[in-house]
């Protein structure tokens, strides 16, 4: 049997969904993640791969953004900001990751999960709702072009990257700070790979409640909310583009937005399967799979994907890389 972390106390059961009624309660100093097995060379060099591609992609749009004065506008300002949120995803679970892969006993101490539930929770909203800005910005910029240079000033850009990053930080202290109250029985064994609200909730013997509320109330306002902003933005913005005359400028308009639409689609896709679980749950293997893609994989394929997708984003890929070729040249 694992051992208790901390002296335990006696308690009642108060959570229907935790361990068995009648455990030990502890006041623990550390989780262990049973998501792993013992030792996995195959699981470090998989996830070192990742790791290393998310920070080379993501680094290189931040790179090409600041140095290439063809992408200094509105929409490549806000992909840096993607960009950055997607070195600090990985970054918040990857590297704890590849340290237990190798261990015999995957853990994490107590502050450690708390800190990387905070900025998962803090990236998380803060993309939703940098996806929602990025949205609008291609609106304005299809649907009212000669209001897009006052509408989208680099004042207003700047305070709506702001207010993204603020609004994921206020969100992430509340789940936070109600999961720092959480009580646990047993020896605090995690069903994951790595800390977050999902499988704590489940671990947790005291009352879930009010971190169940704060979670349902974040999937409303800070998922679904963006999410929709994005939908109406790109029904507006398709109506707008089929109304227009000529071919090419189709082509040109589907091809700005298809980049984002795809990462849009990946992420909130995912997001939903990883914070609005059925009542049954998801099976172990299918729960690290899920939240891997949420959180591991998505920010791998985003710079990917707008490399890919992105005329101008080629165009300076190659500038920077060959030293020719014209921006925006297919």
């Amino acid at each position: 049997s694992l051992p208790l972390p901390h002296s335990a106390h006696f308690c009642p059961q108060t959570n229907p969904a935790g361990p068995m009624a009648g455990e030990n309660q502890t006041h623990v100093t550390e989780f262990m993640l049973l998501g792993f097995s013992r030792g996995q060379p195959f699981l470090f060099v998989l996830f070192l791969a990742i790791y290393l591609a998310t920070l080379l992609g993501n680094s290189a749009i931040l790179a090409l953004v600041f140095l290439d004065s063809h992408l200094h506008s509105p929409m490549y300002f806000f992909l840096s900001h993607l960009s950055c949120l997607d070195i600090c995803y990985s970054s918040v679970t990857v590297p704890k990751i590849l340290a237990n892969a190798l261990r015999p006993q995957a853990t994490i101490s107590y502050l450690g999960c708390l800190a990387q539930i905070f900025f998962l929770m803090g990236c998380a909203g803060a993309e939703c709702s940098l996806l929602a800005v990025m949205a609008y910005d291609r609106y304005i910029a299809i649907c009212q072009p000669l209001r897009y240079a006052h509408a989208m000033s680099w004042g207003v850009c700047v305070a709506a990257a702001t207010g993204c990053w603020l609004w994921g930080m206020m969100d992430s202290a509340v789940n936070t700070l109600l999961a720092s109250r959480l009580s646990f029985c047993r020896a605090a064994q995690l069903q994951h790979i790595f800390c977050d609200v999902p499988p704590l909730l489940g671990a947790a013997c005291s009352n879930i409640h009010p971190s169940e509320v704060a979670l349902h109330a974040a999937s409303v306002f800070v998922g679904l909310s963006p999410f929709l902003l994005v939908v109406v933005s790109y029904l507006r913005i398709l109506a707008t583009v089929l109304r227009m005359p000529v071919a090419t400028s189709r082509r040109k308009a589907f091809s700005t937005c298809s980049a984002h639409l795809l990462v849009v689609t990946l992420y909130f896709a995912t997001a939903n399967l990883n914070y609005n679980r059925p009542s049954s749950g998801y099976s172990p293997a299918a729960d690290t799979l899920v939240s891997a893609l949420y959180c591991i994989i998505t920010p791998m394929l985003n710079p990917l994907i707008y490399s890919l997708r992105n005329q101008k984003v080629r165009g300076a890929l190659r500038k920077a890389v060959w030293g020719q070729g014209t921006l925006g040249s297919p």
